[in-house]
């Protein structure tokens, strides 16, 4: 098994994400990263699915998404150059005095934003790929993460290709 990436595009309509997401657990496929909205198209959104499986279980697995009526087109995007990204959003533990000065150097070295200030608390936004996030949140630990909110990988395919649909 293996970790893939796909890129689905739909209609923008009520319901279609619940129909994608049902098709995956109904097989027993466990979606590790689940990102969706609205693209260059209008009226589409594009879904981008992370989850880990078997080639001959994805290959099923794209097939029968592209049955699904509002689904425009479905890529697997896994063995193509990609440029990934995650945002996410860390309330760490912060007294004053050094263990603040010593988030503030953590999140300078990750080129992380401080986006709040509390007596007690510092949020920390950060986008990048999934193992800098990983180390940053593995640093922070020692002070108290509080709270901790990733939104789930986005990709893009690098140089002049592109995942569209074929109208």
């Amino acid at each position: 098994m293996k970790s893939h990436t796909l890129s689905v595009l739909v209609e923008n309509k009520a319901g279609v994400l619940s129909r994608v997401t049902g098709l995956f657990s109904r097989r027993g496929f466990n979606i590790e990263s689940l990102a969706v909205g609205t693209c260059e198209e209008p009226g589409t959104s594009r879904i981008t699915i992370v989850c880990f499986a078997d080639d001959a279980k994805i290959e099923q697995v794209i097939k029968q998404l592209n049955k699904l009526i509002d689904v425009i087109k479905v890529s697997d995007i896994t063995d193509i150059e990609r440029v990934e990204r995650e945002l996410a959003l860390i309330k760490v533990n912060a007294e004053p005095g050094s263990s603040r000065a010593e988030i503030m150097q953590i999140a300078s070295i990750f080129r992380a934003q401080i986006i709040d200030v509390g007596t007690r608390s510092l949020v920390l936004m950060l986008t990048g790929d999934t193992e800098k996030i990983d180390a940053m949140e593995k640093l922070l630990r020692q002070y108290g993460v509080r709270e901790l909110v990733r939104t789930g990988r986005i990709a893009v395919i690098r140089g002049a290709k592109t995942v569209k649909s074929s109208k």
